[in-house]
């Protein structure tokens, strides 16, 4: 494919503007073609570059392996170095690169001279044979192995499904087995899941076809991203931590509208044991062999969007720098990171990365998808009022922060000079960012601007809202402080909801937004910076095992439908078992 190389950054000083030289067109590989082509180093030599010896890993082949407890004994009491947390604008359809450019900064930090480890995600197969296919960075910025990463990798997303749906199947058992729970049929809340998007299984009925296969009763599917255990796995500190929450998830209610746990069925057990190798940490390495955990994949949308607790804090105690990232956009993944993985794991960021793209500053300026590709300067101009919101919540959290413009081939310096000039405006560390065709050396920019405010020491982390204020005066703050709503509306399911968690002693949890991606409203289809706007809580869900309340918004759905096109249509494979069309 043809990459234009349109501009290349570089610093006369940190702090100081940039001295920029066009250069010429040329073609790159596409990203599978890079990833075949990558010189990968055997996973044991990754590991030592952490000071990993190969007692400490559980090896998945030879470019994969699993962390076992042992290490985390021994590393625990070593002090943290330094957390980057990477974020956006609000997302669109256009893309953003996020994981790219999470990828590119671990390696532009190795570059510039910092021991740097990537903290990422786990791709779902639902986006993954859906809208977006392969998921894990791209271009010169990508974690390898990608085909593994982004299908069954080491069968963490298996191992939650089958946790998840035995508790699912030991509930309908144990109403089978004469039900001395008193467990009410019409109010089970634990749901079925499935790591694929499949909207046909969102409202399903169980139970039919006569005594002998149980009680009818409705039920439904989440996808496994969704799924409570999910959460649990990505927030929970070692295996005991683990089996204590799963104990504490609330899966129904009594006949007298009291909870019923998985401790009460007697079951949290068999399902940590199901979970016992998934609670482990995954390493990998980039494109350039800079060590990556891959770890957990819940949703940012819909959950609290976060790699697991466990890897950020085995790369914490292993590195000088962290590169992680949180989903979607700051009002979604950073938000959910200070205010739930941050307070739960006492970690803090010491600095903030927000990527924004010229093609999505232009859609949230008013540019419909089909006319991106044309130059628009007062487009990017009327959309950089979306980055104006996340750079506000970024300084009500009091975090330091640098706006990394991800280049794209289509951009023209009289776009990305708006968002420059913007930024130096409102004195916002700003730089290009061309991680995508260059790898690390496309990032060392941004790395140095990274190591500076990391290094000065400006963040003062704070929390907008503390755990024992109101529900509502928890999720007014959020809407209020991060979306910018005016004012927030219950229906009346939620109100009722409300009221039953501070009856069972859940109220002092902290708040789970489930919210679309697109807006920082809860209509999909308003972008930019709306103002003056109302947020809809429908319902309220309680996550107390993973230790949050879910406020769902708006039409939120916690188990997606396909596309029109899905991209299983692009996948393929030959004979030499070579994978087509998953990037």
């Amino acid at each position: 494919m043809t990459e234009p190389s349109l501009v290349h950054a570089k610093e006369d000083h940190p702090t100081g503007r940039v001295k920029r030289e066009v250069k010429t067109t040329k073609t790159i590989p596409s990203d599978i073609e890079i990833a075949r082509q990558a010189d990968k180093k055997p996973i044991r030599e990754v590991a030592s570059q952490l000071g990993l010896g190969e007692s400490d890993l559980e090896l998945y082949g030879n470019d994969k392996a699993k962390i076992p407890p042992h290490v985390w004994k021994r590393i625990q009491n070593r002090p943290d170095g330094k957390l980057v947390l990477v974020t956006a604008i609000s997302p669109t359809p256009a893309g953003e690169g996020k994981s790219t450019v999470t990828v590119g900064l671990g390696q532009a930090l190795n570059r510039v001279g910092k021991k740097a480890t990537v903290a990422l995600r786990e791709p779902s197969l639902g986006p993954v044979m859906g809208i977006k296919g392969g998921a894990a960075g791209g271009g010169y910025s990508q974690v390898l192995p990608m085909e593994d990463i982004n299908l069954h990798f080491t069968g963490d997303f298996h191992a939650v499904t089958s946790a998840h749906n035995s508790i699912a199947a030991m509930i309908d058992n144990h109403i089978f087995r004469d039900n001395t729970l008193s467990i009410d049929p019409r109010r089970i809340v634990w749901k079925r899941v499935l790591d694929l998007n499949d909207r046909a299984l969102r409202h399903v009925v169980v139970g039919l076809g006569g005594k002998t296969n149980g009680m009818p009763r409705e039920d439904g599917f989440d996808i496994t991203v969704a799924s409570e255990l999910m959460a649990i796995l990505c927030l929970a500190r070692d295996l005991k931590d683990l089996k204590e929450r799963i104990g504490r998830i609330v899966i129904a209610y009594r006949l007298d509208g009291s909870p019923v746990t998985v401790a009460d069925l007697g079951v949290e057990g068999a399902v940590a044991l199901l979970l016992k190798d998934a609670v482990k940490p995954n390493l990998v390495q980039t494109l350039e062999n800079t060590p990556a955990f891959i770890h957990g994949g819940p949703f940012a949308n819909i959950a609290h969007g976060c790699n697991s607790l466990a890897a950020t804090r085995h790369a914490l105690k292993l590195s000088e720098y962290t590169v992680t990232e949180a989903g979607f956009g700051a009002d979604l993944g950073a938000e959910k990171f200070i205010h739930i993985k941050s307070r739960m794991g006492g970690i803090q960021p010491d600095v903030a990365v927000i990527v924004a793209t010229v093609r999505a500053l232009k859609m949230h300026g008013g540019v419909s998808r089909d006319r991106l590709n044309e130059s628009d300067p007062d487009a990017v101009t009327r959309g950089l009022a979306n980055l104006s919101r996340h750079v506000d919540t970024m300084r009500a959290f009091g975090l330091a922060h640098v706006v990394a413009l991800n280049l794209f081939a289509v951009d023209t310096e009289a776009e990305w000079r708006r968002v420059e000039d913007w930024c130096a405006r409102e004195q916002v560390p700003f730089a290009l960012t061309r991680v995508w065709e260059q790898g690390g050396a496309g990032g060392e920019d941004l790395a140095r601007y990274v190591v500076q405010l990391a290094e000065a020491g400006s963040s003062n982390l704070r929390t907008l809202y503390e755990t024992d204020q109101p529900i509502r005066a928890k999720i007014a703050a959020i809407a209020q402080k991060v979306y910018g709503a005016e004012r927030v509306e219950y229906s009346k399911q939620a109100e009722k909801q409300i009221a039953e968690c501070e009856k069972w002693g859940w109220h002092e949890l902290p708040i789970c937004m489930a919210k679309t991606q697109y807006s920082l409203t809860d209509d999909p289809a308003l972008f930019g910076r709306p103002e003056a706007f109302t947020l809809h809580i429908r319902e309220i869900r309680p996550a107390v095992g993973a230790g949050f309340l879910v406020a769902l918004t708006g039409n939120m759905l916690t188990m997606p439908g396909l596309p029109k096109q899905p991209a299983a249509l692009r996948m393929d494979v030959d004979q030499d078992g070579r994978v087509y069309g998953l990037f």
